[in-house]
């Protein structure tokens, strides 16, 4: 796992965009503290900053060129077939005139340059892993650029008349010196709704991210894009052939070999162990494969009301692994809380977590770890999959007259006036009650009407209404609507993104087994009569056979819980104050809005709770540290 950088442009003298290109490595340091390469010709510099996990010697550094020199490939990621990918290279298939490839590393990175040379984007197609890459052909001055399938690893771009440049993170691009980068006040809204900025879009104007299975190529200083993969169309036909039994079985082959394939790695690795239902899953299934004890890691806390120590032991004890406890108090993670909130590339309310959890494991000297990240997605082990089944079942209500719904709604919030009230009123109040009108307000922070008070006449839910809009949901694939939608809003906006600026913040490399495409692609295929969560994540569950102790599978749901409530009231008071206060002072927020809301947080209201307030903090100190004009 790395960081990638890279400009495009004639504008700029090959010593100048070299320059360009050592400003943004210096940025990215923390992603790859193993090494450092910068590559420059004519009118395109590339740069690498290089975590090494994959053949750790010398020979797989990057910029990696092909044996001719024509070709030159900065990469991030892991592709997990590439062995198997090596194996085709090495041999001439029927009808190619091209010769077999001698390989002169066992990294990763050749196979992918390779398989790029040998097969064009079509390549592509054959990979199964995490990445983002750019590849330049020096005799066709043209640069390809492709993202994974399913978004994992991130690549943003900046395109204009006349400069490309991209990198893994906004932040090398924004201090790159090139041009003044500024705020996207179009987005706010969007982000106070969901704590995001969907993709392509960014927090950032002119700097886009590159969508998941989408490749770009820039040719003549023209950039154009082209989307190779599309999860709506590889799920498109319901498997409604598949028995249950066929569906637990296949469930099992499939997601075994995610996991062993994620265990392939030249440096000591391990596992997120919090003893839920998906993190052992993969620790069950990892010390199933392995010869040797694994090594997981568990936050704890003293306190039990925010420990899971508890679950992660039972595990640990079952599968015989290494087990580290990392014992933290609240306030160690309140004194670590300034390193999280400035590793942050993308503001965010849901990352620090990540970053301590991370920096702790990097600490015990692990440089690679499993995640369950994606079981939730998959498995329905949301609230919102079986809300929305149960709305699907009640289509009557769009037989009533819309102004009896009003009224309903209305009686429904005055009865309990909390967030979820305010959600149904608003959803009663649709022309049409469906999935599509259901959806955005599932992970909405604030109602509409609210925003509208901050943001006149915005339109936060255009984002994720035009996402759903090409999901297809009928009665027999609600669940499987609702996972494509969640994977393609809040895990790939989200968890994946946070996930990768935390964790590459403290040089660490975390693998999602649920994210492999064949699993994804099977599970999301299969009816909701076999999927449907009547125990929780009753098929993955019940696919594992009696692998997870029932004290795991029927535990009560927590997450990684900390007393956020508490610190913003007390010990980050007056820090959230100065980063509100710089928030009005942009004239970014209405002053007497964004008062009113924090004093609404302070005065314990039921409907402004500190989720609903923490990111937009977040968000005052991400301008103010990466000094971003409005």
């Amino acid at each position: 796992m790395c960081g990638i950088n890279g400009i495009i442009s004639s504008k700029y003298s090959s010593e100048q965009l070299t320059q360009t290109v050592q400003k943004m490595n210096n940025i990215l340091a923390h992603r790859g503290p193993d090494n450092e390469g910068i590559w420059s010709k004519n009118i395109v510099s590339l740069g690498h900053r290089r975590l090494s996990i994959i053949d750790v010697s010398e020979q797989g550094n990057q910029p990696f060129f092909s044996q001719d020199k024509r070709y030159v490939i900065v990469y991030n990621g892991e592709l997990y077939n590439y062995k198997q990918l090596k194996l085709d290279l090495q041999r001439s298939s029927q009808g190619e005139i091209k010769s077999p490839w001698i390989f002169n590393t066992n990294s990763d990175t050749e196979v992918v340059l390779a398989a790029f040379i040998r097969w064009g984007s079509k390549c592509l197609q054959l990979f199964n892993g995490m990445f983002a890459f750019a590849i330049y052909d020096s005799q066709l001055n043209k640069l390809f650029i492709a993202r994974d399938k399913l978004g994992v690893k991130p690549l943003y771009y900046h395109y204009s008349d006349d400069v490309f440049m991209f990198s893994s993170e906004i932040r090398p691009i924004i201090s790159s010196g090139i041009k003044t980068f500024s705020l996207n006040k179009d987005a706010l809204p969007e982000y106070m709704m969901y704590q995001t900025v969907m993709a392509p879009n960014t927090i950032i104007k002119s700097i886009k991210m590159l969508m998941p299975g989408h490749y770009l190529e820039v040719e003549n200083q023209i950039a154009t894009i082209t989307q190779y993969y599309s999860l709506h169309s590889a799920t498109n036909n319901l498997n409604t052939e598949t028995t249950y039994l066929q569906a637990k079985n296949k469930v099992f082959e499939l997601l075994s070999s995610s996991v062993e394939r994620r265990m392939i790695s030249d440096v000591p690795f391990g596992a997120f162990l919090s003893g839920g239902i998906d993190s052992s899953a993969v620790v069950a299934l990892m010390s199933k494969i392995s010869s040797q004890a694994i090594n997981t890691f568990n936050i704890t806390f003293d306190e039990s009301e925010f420990s899971e120590s508890t679950y992660a032991k039972i595990i640990s004890k079952k599968f015989n692994t290494k087990h580290h406890e990392i014992k933290l108090t609240p306030n160690d993670f309140l004194n670590q809380l300034p390193l999280a909130l400035k590793a942050m590339d993308h503001p965010s309310g849901d990352g620090p977590n990540t970053f301590i959890v991370s920096q702790a494991t990097k600490k015990e000297g692990v440089t690679m770890a499993l995640s369950g990240i994606g079981g939730d997605e998959l498995f329905a082990g949301y609230n919102v999959f079986k809300q929305m089944k149960t709305l699907s079942r009640k289509n009557w209500i769009n037989m009533l007259p819309l102004f009896s719904r009003k009224i309903a709604g209305t009686a429904l919030h005055l009865k309990n006036k909390n967030i979820q009230s305010i959600k149904t009123k608003e959803l009663l109040e649709k022309n049409t009650i469906d999935f599509y009108a259901a959806y955005p307000l599932s992970r909405a922070l604030f109602p509409n009407k609210l925003v509208q008070q901050f943001f006149q006449n915005s339109t936060p839910y255009a984002s994720i209404e035009k996402i759903i809009s090409a999901i297809t949901s009928n009665q027999n694939s609600v669940l499987k609507a609702v996972s494509q939608a969640e994977i393609e809003t809040y895990l790939q906006n989200i968890l994946l993104r946070d996930t990768d600026q935390m964790s590459m913040a403290v040089a660490l490399e975390i693998r999602e087994p649920f994210l492999d495409f064949h699993l994804v692609e099977f599970v999301l295929s299969l009816p909701d009569d076999l999927k449907y969560p009547h125990s929780p994540k009753k098929l993955l569950v019940e696919s594992l056979e009696n692998m997870l102790p029932s004290e795991i599978v029927n535990r009560p749901k927590m997450g990684f819980t900390l007393p956020w409530q508490h610190w913003l009231k007390n010990e980050l008071k007056t820090f959230c104050e100065e980063q509100l206060n710089y928030l009005i002072k942009l004239e970014l927020f209405d002053k007497k809005e964004l008062l009113n809301l924090w004093q609404l947080f302070l005065n314990n209201s039921t409907i402004v709770t500190w989720s609903r307030v923490w990111h937009i903090v977040c968000l005052g100190f991400w301008l103010n540290e990466n000094n971003v004009e409005v």
